[in-house]
């Protein structure tokens, strides 16, 4: 049985259309910090960082033995060389730190008709794919693990090609991904499941969904940690096999 987690549900209930019942609702883990990419990006992070802080600590004079003259010191050369350093040591440490912000304003669920994304952070920001427009779904890690809901873009891309950002965490940009969720091989089949039945004929959950996901009315829903709130369906699925 795939845990629904509540303040998710919550979060995600003014999303829903007429009709729309969450199968799954969960958040990104904050135990997860490293991903498969950080064993390219931390070296380069490093390289590109630590390059950044020699460059403006040679020119504020810090490897000179005496201290630079007015005619070899410059101001511009210093200002120029702060953005690059900041970025540096983003790339180094402060997207971990950003990430672990963002996991706690992060919401995802799983419907009979899409995967919903929210985030709370600096702005409202909501995305979400039809199921029957999934092209593919590519699965990193069985407990905890990434989903990515269309095709997994590298980090390093040559010129011409489409790469994604830093951040798996980046909701409305790019492909939509479910950045380290539990169960993660669970929700993975679940996708893959409502996704072959929202494309059968009939365009919803055939005789076998009904045996495959039992309804919980909002008025006894079985789990009492689920916030009541007017109108909400959640689903939860009872064999996925």
């Amino acid at each position: 049985m795939i845990a629904i987690d509540p303040r998710a549900a919550e979060k995600l209930q003014p999303e829903l259309l007429s009709g729309e019942s969450i199968y799954w609702a969960g958040m990104p883990s904050p135990s997860v910090i490293f991903h498969s990419s950080d064993w390219g990006m931390i070296p380069f992070s490093l390289l590109r960082g630590g390059f950044a802080i020699f460059w403006e600590a040679s020119v504020l004079g810090f490897w000179n033995t005496s201290r630079p003259s007015p005619r070899t010191f410059s101001y511009f050369m210093a200002l120029w060389g702060i953005p690059f350093v900041l970025v540096g040591q983003y790339m180094i440490w402060g997207r971990f730190v950003l990430d672990a912000w963002l996991k706690r304003r992060t919401f995802y669920a799983v419907t009979n008709r899409r995967v919903l994304l929210l985030q709370e952070a600096w702005k409202r920001k909501t995305n979400f794919v039809y199921l029957d427009s999934i092209s593919e779904v590519s699965r990193e890690g069985d407990t905890v693990g990434t989903l990515w809901l269309g095709l997994k873009y590298s980090m390093f891309a040559s010129r011409g090609s489409r790469s994604r950002g830093f951040s798996l965490l980046s909701v409305g940009v790019g492909v939509p991904v479910l950045a380290d969720i539990g169960n993660a091989d669970s929700v993975h089949r679940l996708i893959l499941e409502l996704r072959e039945k929202s494309r059968s004929p009939a365009g919803c959950p055939d005789a076998h969904a009904l045996t495959l996901f039992s309804r919980v009315p909002s008025s006894s829903v079985a789990n009492p940690s689920i916030p009541q709130t007017e109108n909400q369906n959640y689903f939860f699925p009872s064999d996925l096999t």
